[in-house]
């Protein structure tokens, strides 16, 4: 049994919004639209939906039932599941980690582009002003460190900000702040998708969005895509739900929280859909062109594509606040979580109060994202790290994980008796067949397609050296330290359950 001072959410209300705040981030506004437009508009939502059926909501179930039942952080639980499995559990914390450093410098940048909505101080070329004026990034990566000024303040407030809600705790740290800025997020984009639907032209728009092809269903790539996009959306395989729910209280209904996320999710990222594909068809009619000469995903669309659509829309200023300030939230609210990952993993296996492990290992991670991401080649830096460390860590370890928790542990029918003990809707059999075969065939058919793609050609131009310390060097040492991490007899906490006990002999 776990030690019952181990900090609980206040309600489950409060778990929830934070479970949906992970999961709500700058993935559900920037990634989800383009990629159901260029895969079948209204038709993707076909595989869209099966996907999290059969993918998103029995990993979310799973991860829940792991981090409730060992009530511990990935790395304590996988240890609790054998001493041979830590090693998951330190990877997925290393991914976090890696994830946590970049990701705060994307949220500092959408902070700054709240304040020059105001007067869109961008100009008339917001490519130009992204790259050059604010990033001031080189064509390609140099050796220096070069720091830039209007990147590097907004990052600090934001890892302030960050540490503080964690030091704060689970309840009144993590819970309060989500219970804040969760319904400030839906009341800001319901703002903005009232003002993009008025616009002239946004019916192209959406009838470009969700006019069906309905031949992409027989297309495979279509289907990898769907899943990608689930799985990369609900916050999955790097250990945010594990520990989350291990601060749940031991009567919680693990599945019916797990759909409740999941649709939420989803639900935003079509809202997201709406309000992006609105305002490009108004972009698209106001230039006289076809909506695809704006559609685009990512940094682009974030930060180039609509400072041009604020710029020409009438109260644009208004609709840039909005639409920046969601981008912020949700950017925030998921970086809590993932920072919340590092800090609870090292506090589970040291025996750390909660303010001395943020204090300590938040602000170790903190600082090597000052130090690395603000920079004239952070962008560069950012692109690279963050393509490798989610196709070949976080697809990487989900895939290991699933693998080893269905097949080689064979702890899937524990987990589902143990989720079936406390919730409303109880698994079957065709969760297990969810987790035990389509769940590892479509990761392991992601991660083969990822890999001739990256085989084939240098991702984005850069130098075979540059992919290779940022890229490769940085998902291949994720798992390297996190191997390296599970072999140190680290201190027993006062969290320490009798079955780790017993494991570790």
């Amino acid at each position: 049994m776990q030690a019952e001072h181990r900090e609980q959410w206040g309600t489950r209300a409060g778990f929830l919004l934070a479970a949906i705040g992970s999961a709500i981030g700058l993935g559900n506004i920037w990634r989800f639209p383009y990629v159901a437009y260029e895969n079948g508009g209204g038709a993707f939502l076909i595989p869209y939906l099966v996907a999290l059926l059969t993918a998103g909501i029995p990993l979310l179930i799973l991860e829940y039932s792991i981090g409730h039942k060992y009530r511990a952080s990935p790395p304590t639980a996988f240890l609790q599941i054998s001493r041979r499995t830590q090693f998951i559990g330190w990877w997925q914390v290393l991914i976090s980690f890696v994830i946590a450093v970049y990701y705060a410098v994307i949220v500092a940048w959408a902070f700054m582009y709240t304040g020059y909505s105001v007067n869109t101080a961008w100009g008339d070329d917001p490519e130009g002003f992204l790259f050059g004026d604010f990033l001031q990034a080189p064509d390609a990566p140099t050796g220096g460190l070069s720091y830039v000024g209007t990147i590097l303040v907004p990052l600090v407030v934001v890892w302030l900000i960050t540490l503080g809600v964690l030091a704060a705790g689970v309840r009144r740290g993590i819970e309060r702040a989500n219970r804040i800025f969760i319904p400030l997020l839906v009341v800001l984009f319901v703002a903005l998708v009232i003002r993009a639907i008025t616009l002239p032209g946004s019916l192209d728009g959406l009838n470009a969005f969700f006019s069906p092809d309905w031949s992409a269903i027989a297309d495979s790539t279509v289907w990898v895509q769907a899943y990608g996009q689930i799985f990369f959306s609900l916050s999955v395989g790097f250990g945010i739900m594990i520990t989350y729910s291990s601060y749940l209280r031991r009567r919680s209904d693990l599945s019916g929280s797990a759909m409740v996320a999941g649709l939420a999710n989803s639900s935003f990222e079509l809202l997201a859909g709406i309000g992006v594909f609105a305002t490009i068809g108004f972009m698209a009619a106001s230039a006289g062109v076809p909506v695809d000469e704006f559609a685009t995903g990512g940094i682009g669309l974030a930060f180039v594509a609509f400072p041009e659509i604020i710029s020409n829309m009438p109260m644009g200023e208004l609709f840039g606040v909005l639409f920046f300030a969601s981008l912020a939230i949700a950017g925030l609210t998921s970086l809590i979580s993932i920072v919340q990952v590092v800090v609870g993993s090292f506090s589970d296996r040291t025996g750390l109060r909660r303010v001395p492990s943020v204090l300590i290992v938040g602000g170790f991670t903190a600082l090597v994202s000052i130090v690395l991401f603000p920079t004239t080649n952070g962008v560069h830096l950012l692109d690279v790290v963050d393509r490798f460390i989610n196709q070949y860590g976080i697809v990487v370890a989900a895939f290991v994980s699933v693998i080893v928790i269905s097949w080689v542990t064979r702890q899937l029918k524990p987990l589902q008796e143990h989720a079936n003990a406390t919730s409303a809707i109880r698994l079957g059999a065709l969760w297990r067949v969810a987790l035990g075969a389509v769940t590892p065939a479509v990761l392991g058919w992601m991660l083969w397609d990822s890999l001739q793609t990256e085989l084939s050609e240098n991702y984005g131009g850069f130098s075979n050296s540059f992919l290779l310390g940022a890229g490769w060097g940085v998902a291949l040492g994720a798992l390297v330290l996190g191997i390296l991490l599970s072999l140190v007899p680290w201190k027993q906490s006062r969290q320490t359950t009798a079955a780790e006990k017993e494991v570790q002999g």
